[in-house]
């Protein structure tokens, strides 16, 4: 082989070692959500490509094999041609025969790795990392059928990698995930609102992942912190309350001071005035649906939703009420604060309200999860 033919198949070699460096990242990279949709629409690049990432170790075997084959012919083609070549330019140094044939293997194992390195492995990868989709989409189709013709040879060195694994308690795995876990989400959502590429100024996406994570009892107001009525409650004492406090529902307690119900301002507005003075019919009560405590928030959301409610009971794991959730307090964890139409700014400090229902009865106090009175939506 001439001199300039092996530089020739330098330069061929180390295309193919970049072919298979960048084929190896494009399929462990790509997202499967960019390429399915054009695998549905028809396209065969794109149904080769997909069947290559989900047989990922397959073609790791492939590329592998590949990237050895060109790097050991790499230095073996090249090698020859390039030291021949320097043995002249150095001749004219007047160096002895020795030195001559050292310093021309130096230059070439520098020069041929510098290439081998640069334009063989880490062009390639980059070009992978850049744009993997495009890349598999273009490198997939003939990893495939490289993979075709040497399978055996394939074949055998992934299954002796699997026994490798298996050896040591690891378990294969040949399909190139590319899912991402909740809290890798989190943080890409978070790094990209820092770097101003997501724009997310009320919060949402990043509640949304603390949303995710919650229960029923995490935004449940507890029993001595609500704003409640008692059984018999009368339309006026009920526009007092949203008058004084600021809410539109209040859940209501029976004798014994359970959660029986709850009642919206809408429920006594339309009662003709002569009725004011006269308990709330108990058709007007609205029924408390029960939750537990353990309840995954987006679950108690749903179930709210299902049933119409505004207000549900909460309950701990042997039955107990422990508390009330608001679908207004679910939404402001997604979300941020709302605000009830009839809420003041203030919501007002945490005072007992007495009211003079079928012979008197007290209203118990207390305040919103936040800290704020509440009862609700």
């Amino acid at each position: 082989m001439s001199d300039w033919a092996g530089i020739l198949w330098l330069f061929v070699l180390l295309l193919g070692n970049a072919f298979f460096v960048g084929a190896e990242f494009a399929v462990v990279t790509a997202r499967r959500s960019q390429i399915e949709p054009l695998a549905e629409r028809g396209s065969r690049r794109a149904r080769t490509a997909l069947w290559a990432m989900e047989h990922a170790t397959l073609m790791l075997a492939a590329t592998q094999l590949g990237i050895t084959i060109c790097s050991l012919l790499i230095l073996n083609v090249s090698e020859p041609a390039i030291h021949h070549l320097l043995e002249v330019p150095l001749g004219w140094l007047g160096l002895g025969e020795s030195a001559t044939a050292t310093a021309a293997f130096v230059i070439t194992v520098l020069l041929v790795s510098f290439l081998h390195v640069v334009f063989g492995e880490m062009v390639p990868k980059n070009i992978a990392f850049s744009m993997p989709d495009r890349a598999v989409l273009l490198l997939a189709p003939p990893l495939v059928g490289f993979d075709r013709v040497f399978k055996p040879v394939i074949w055998a060195l992934n299954r002796g990698a699997d026994l490798v694994l298996i050896m040591f308690g690891i378990r294969p795995q040949h399909a190139a995930s590319t899912a991402y876990t909740l809290d890798q989400v989190a943080t890409i959502v978070a790094e990209s609102t820092k770097e101003g590429t997501l724009d997310d100024p009320a919060g949402t996406l990043g509640n949304t992942f603390e949303f995710t994570e919650k229960r029923a009892a995490d935004v449940a107001v507890p029993l001595r912190r609500l704003r409640t009525l008692p059984e018999g409650v009368t339309p006026e004492q009920v526009e007092d309350a949203v008058g004084e406090f600021g809410f539109s529902r209040y859940p209501v307690t029976g004798p014994a001071g359970t959660l029986i119900g709850y009642i919206h301002l809408k429920d006594v507005l339309d009662l003709p005035p002569s009725r004011y003075a006269e308990p709330v019919p108990h058709s007007r009560i609205r029924q408390l649906i029960t939750i537990a405590a353990s309840t995954e928030l987006e679950d108690a959301l749903t179930t709210m939703q299902r049933q119409g409610a505004h207000v549900a009971r909460v309950s701990d794991d042997i039955g107990h009420v422990v508390g009330a959730l608001f679908f207004e307090d679910i939404i402001e964890v997604l979300v941020g604060e709302v605000h009830d139409a009839t809420q003041h700014d203030e919501a007002g400090a945490a005072a007992d309200v007495t009211g003079d229902a079928s012979g008197g009865g007290a209203v118990e106090s207390g305040g919103k999860a936040t800290g704020d009175e509440a009862p609700g939506v």
